[in-house]
């Protein structure tokens, strides 16, 4: 079974210096129909000013991956980090037990376009925990290159929960196919391009959830770059 996630559907706020899209019901957006799917929790897609960002707050017991799309993103935290993330970035930040973080655009004249996803963990009260990696495009051409797993790995970014995430960019005409084991659920968020998965078409912004399928299979219809995540039951 799949299920569309329609760009146009996902909520929408302009804040001037911030527009974002949220999949999932977020802050003060609630669609009773899209609440989380499994342990993923939030999909934003967010675009942030040139020289605007999110001021320091708090967050504990959420698993939150920030992908970056264009652009770069200076990121504080309270357990002492402090980088600057750029396109083809993958941040991970375990919020466990508690963390303060800030999130600011340096650009002067441009605007940064990323996902951010947040993950439920699979306990509460854990110790914060901080990584990042980078993954040109080459790395995620025409394959599905996991770039955070919850299985633990050095080479990876390993999460507290039993997800995969995987990210591509599918040349046009391309096509890839995942298995699922037993008892798991896809979903996938379209960033750029057109993309049929097992027959439905998606559009740029689109989401779809995966239940009850044996596999998923990804055709091109133009080039595109896409997340997907393998998830157990939640």
């Amino acid at each position: 079974m799949i299920q569309l996630r329609p760009s146009q559907e996902r909520g929408f706020f302009d804040m001037g210096w911030l527009k974002t899209h949220h999949t999932f019901s977020f802050a003060d957006y609630r669609d009773p129909r899209f609440q989380n799917f499994q342990s993923l929790r939030v999909i934003n897609e967010d675009y942030v000013a040139s020289g605007q960002g999110f001021g320091t707050h708090f967050h504990r017991d959420m698993e939150i991956l920030t992908y970056i799309i264009e652009g770069e993103l200076e990121h504080k935290d309270s357990m002492g980090n402090g980088s600057v993330i750029k396109a083809g970035d993958v941040q991970y930040m375990a919020a466990g037990s508690g963390v303060q973080h800030s999130e600011f655009n340096p650009s002067a004249t441009l605007a940064v376009h990323l996902l951010q996803i947040w993950i439920f963990p699979n306990a509460r009260g854990l110790k914060p925990a901080y990584g990042q990696q980078h993954y040109d495009k080459a790395s995620k051409t025409n394959q599905l290159r996991l770039i955070a797993t919850g299985t633990r790995d050095a080479k990876l970014i390993t999460i507290n929960q039993d997800a995969n995430l995987f990210a591509s960019v599918l040349e046009k005409g391309k096509s890839l196919t995942h298995t699922f084991a037993a008892g798991r659920h896809g979903w996938v968020q379209l960033i750029s391009g057109e993309l049929d998965v097992n027959g439905t078409r998606l559009m740029a912004g689109d989401g779809a959830a995966l239940s009850d399928e044996s596999q998923a299979t990804f055709k091109s219809n133009q080039e595109c770059e896409f997340l997907f995540f393998d998830l157990a039951a939640y």
